[in-house]
């Protein structure tokens, strides 16, 4: 085929840039309207919003083109008014924010202005293991940073200094580089770089550096509680009816979880990421060999590249396949059915595996065994305890970290925790509660009253 070049009007020539900008913005837009999953996805989607085992929204594109965009639930709920959540819902999305922060950090390295091998010491000398953590550390989630906990909550705004003040007296988990664990602070402390660095504000750095090149409209950083008037949605547990989850307030997660998007946006943010819109081929390589804010799943036998995230009771999963360009972007506003169950049965229907839409029948628990259920549990040889109680025709649980989540029973004596990988057995006959997971149990013996 012969090369055709494109004019703009006024005979101007199209640039490369603006063909890419076209090419982001495409994505999540019309196209592929007749693909054959469409059908068996909606019923799926359907019976999660009949069930009220999601709300959220999903975007699934490939080539920068959309296969299927649906958004179900509420992005509000006051009493019997409850507003739709829809496409342009921004949501929170967690950790999937890492990925941008990541971004942002391997542009710099790039223009010159940072290497991987700088140390924290350039920064912020005050920080344990400041002259031996570097940004690859960093990064690559192998810093053994402190975290920020101080027992006054996540609710409650908090300074820059006030952060790093709490990271400074707290005790390295490892020697740099040694071992990995999965950190927030790591990520919280490269935002706070970005900003020294560039001499603005995360918020706009990440419309200049990342929004602006990738077409992301409903993209950007928060700094405090929901704002209605950025068409933000809250997050919700189901408990009888939807109930509105308590509020991280986002001065807190930085460039580790704060951002809020959409579906459509992430489509567009990772396909501009993976089209080398955003960082050079070698920046992308390090993030995906060195998983530097970047993970790995695999689905049909084939290699995802991306990330999950999780604050209040917002998800988010984002991840895409190189080789077919594919892009699957979902956000959630309301974790109940696992969110890793949901992705399992979207690429389920995209493959076209075998997959039966979940019926969620309903088993139903009576009163009066759930009052036998009620209690305090502990077990002298975990520092924690559960609380149990009962909400009309629902179990609650206190977890230790006083989250309360409610319990999903599976028959007459066993219970899910919502989203969590738990599952709950009562006997109350012997007082107990045996809580399972990975195949593994604990017995938790009831306090007497």
């Amino acid at each position: 085929m012969g090369t055709h070049h494109i004019r703009a009007p006024y005979g101007g020539a199209i640039t490369k840039t603006f063909l890419l900008t076209l090419l982001a913005l495409a994505a999540c837009s019309a196209g592929f309207a007749q693909w054959p999953g469409k059908g068996k996805l909606d019923a799926f989607f359907d019976r999660l919003a009949e069930k009220n085992k999601a709300m959220g929204s999903l975007c699934i594109s490939r080539d920068g083109h959309t296969l299927y965009h649906r958004s179900i639930g509420y992005s509000y709920v006051n009493g019997a008014y409850r507003k739709p959540l829809t496409d342009a819902t921004r949501l929170r999305i967690g950790s999937v924010s890492k990925m941008f922060t990541a971004t942002m950090v391997l542009q710099l390295v790039e223009e010159g202005k940072l290497q991987l091998t700088d140390t924290l010491g350039r920064f912020f000398p005050q920080l344990p293991n400041a002259g031996k953590v570097t940004m690859l550390h960093l990064l690559a989630h192998r810093s053994g940073m402190p975290g920020i906990q101080d027992g006054s909550g996540r609710t409650k705004p908090k300074t820059h200094d006030e952060i790093l003040a709490q990271m400074a007296r707290g005790t390295p988990a490892f020697e740099p580089g040694t071992q990995y664990a999965y950190s927030n602070s790591g990520y919280i402390v490269l935002g706070y770089i970005i900003e020294k660095l560039t001499g603005k504000s995360y918020e706009e750095a990440l419309q200049e550096r990342v929004a602006a090149k990738a077409g992301l409209k409903d993209t950007h950083a928060g700094t405090g509680y929901t704002d209605t008037s950025k068409n933000e949605g809250f997050s919700y547990q189901y408990l009888g009816d939807w109930q509105q989850e308590k509020e991280t307030h986002l001065s807190i997660p930085g460039g580790a979880g704060a951002l809020l998007s959409t579906a459509a946006d992430l489509a567009r943010f990772i396909n501009a990421l993976f089209s080398l819109q955003l960082v050079s081929n070698e920046s992308l390589r390090q993030m995906k060999e060195n998983e530097l804010g970047m993970a790995t799943f695999t689905y049909n036998n084939k290699t995802f590249y991306g990330h999950t995230g999780g604050i209040d009771n917002f998800g988010a999963w984002l991840m895409y396949q190189p080789e077919e360009k594919l892009a699957v972007a979902y956000a959630t506003n309301a974790k109940v059915y696992p969110v890793g169950n949901i992705i399992d049965g979207i690429t389920s229907i995209y493959y076209d595996q075998p997959f039966t839409v979940p019926a969620f029948e309903t088993v139903v628990v009576s009163s009066d065994l759930l009052d036998k259920y009620t209690g305090v549990y502990a077990n002298p040889e975990a520092p924690a305890t559960f609380t149990v109680t009962r909400d009309g025709g629902k179990l609650l649980i206190q977890l230790p970290d006083k989250s309360v989540v409610p319990l999903d029973p599976v028959s007459q004596n066993r219970f899910k925790a919502g989203s969590f990988p738990l599952e709950f057995r009562f006997d109350a006959g012997k007082n107990e509660m045996t809580i399972i997971r990975d195949g593994r149990e604990r017995v938790f013996t009831k306090e007497k009253m």
